[in-house]
């Protein structure tokens, strides 16, 4: 990989947060308004499963 495909990544990333607030900006704005009121280690777990789709993600696409 080189430094264009991670820039790829990067602006795919970058466009694919911005579709929410875009789209449904207050569905956004209640969103995280319940991502605040969640405990420490609700979020930490949202934060693994989305570590682990996002890397069986990435070795289904490289494969």
């Amino acid at each position: 990989m080189d430094g264009s495909t991670w820039l790829a990544a990067v602006a795919l990333l970058l466009v694919a947060e911005g579709l929410m607030p875009l789209l449904h900006p207050s569905a956004w704005r209640e969103m995280f308004t319940r991502l605040l009121a969640m405990s420490d280690g609700q979020l930490r777990f949202i934060g693994l499963a989305s570590v682990g789709c996002g890397l069986v993600l990435l070795a289904w696409a490289a494969s």
